[in-house]
């Protein structure tokens, strides 16, 4: 066998390579996601409430959200969703989506999980205190006054993403926990 020499090809000033040692994956899974390369894979592709501000990151901005306010005993976190939003899917996204993806999470318990349970919820009460009021009124409520800046600092880690409920639910698989 003859030996070739090997090709290259000059990258284009206008393209952006990036590489990444992936070693660390364990899932892309938002709820389980945990890891420093899955965080900014899952970080890049999945849509959030809000999110830090890319041009002061003191500054928390909204990703989902158009609006949002505390409740003025500090417990309650009420979240409007920007009008007309949608999916890759093209299923459109709602307050519904918001309030699966953190049920989601909680009852998965992955390491991220704690993110969200450290506010209080738990498997048992997640649907009372992370529901939709309506189709864009998201509620989430938290068993104790803390510095907003800190609630929504923590809704902008990876655990705080927004899943297409519908497309999630078709594609889901039944598992059987091992023993």
């Amino acid at each position: 066998m003859a030996a070739t020499a090997p090709a290259f090809a000059e990258t284009p000033k206008d393209t952006l390579v990036e590489a990444f040692a992936i070693d660390d994956v364990i899932s892309m899974d938002p709820g389980e996601a945990f890891e420093l390369t899955a965080a900014e894979i899952t970080g890049n592709t999945y849509s959030m409430l809000v999110r830090l501000d890319i041009n002061d990151t003191t500054k928390i901005v909204g990703d989902l959200a158009d609006s949002w306010t505390v409740s003025d005993d500090g417990l309650t976190y009420t979240f409007k969703l920007k009008s007309g939003l949608k999916f890759a899917s093209g299923n459109p996204v709602t307050a519904a989506d918001v309030a699966w993806s953190f049920e989601r999470a909680v009852k998965l318990d992955k390491s991220p999980a704690f993110i969200l349970t450290q506010f209080g919820l738990t498997g048992d009460n997640v649907t009372e205190k992370a529901k939709a009021a309506d189709d864009t009124t998201f509620v989430f409520t938290v068993d104790q006054p803390y510095a907003p800046s800190f609630v929504l600092n923590c809704l902008t880690a990876t655990v705080g993403a927004v899943l297409d409920k519908k497309l999630v639910l078709e594609n889901v698989k039944p598992v059987t926990p091992n023993g």
